[in-house]
């Protein structure tokens, strides 16, 4: 494979094999979604639904693991907490308003030239390869 060469013109055979592998990318991750849904159906009948299992197949052993995260509600929190009157467990978190920015800039009453040196442009790349 070819490190990061200067190239005046790239070679078809490169965009050709990007292709290639692209496509034969979604066909296996679309073919091992569906066998996901094949083993944990699998387990649901033998372990039951939610739980963890192993199984030897062949001169396979497949796991099923169950993670689990909790994450609070922020909205009822928030109210719940001030219910009970423990607003110290309540962050106040201090951000900009885009719209109200956006407004006060488009009423000239904010400069662009006022808050330039506080915007963060961020850039990525992104590669789409189409057959013709």
């Amino acid at each position: 494979m070819q490190d990061s060469k200067r190239f005046t013109q790239i070679p078809e055979e490169l965009i050709s094999k990007y292709f290639t592998l692209s496509e034969q990318a979604k066909v296996i991750e679309k073919e091992l979604k569906e066998m996901k849904k094949v083993i944990n159906v699998y387990f649901d009948e033998t372990v039951g639904k939610q739980e963890k299992g192993e199984s030897i197949v062949g001169d396979y052993k497949i796991q099923r693991q169950i993670r689990t995260s909790e994450s609070y509600h922020d909205e009822k929190l928030v109210k719940k907490l001030e219910e009970l009157n423990l607003v110290d467990c309540i962050q106040i978190i201090k951000q900009p308003d885009r719209q109200k920015i956006d407004a006060a800039i488009t009423l000239g009453l904010l400069g662009q030239a006022d808050i330039e040196d506080c915007i963060v442009t961020k850039t990525t790349n992104a590669i789409t390869v189409r057959k013709q």
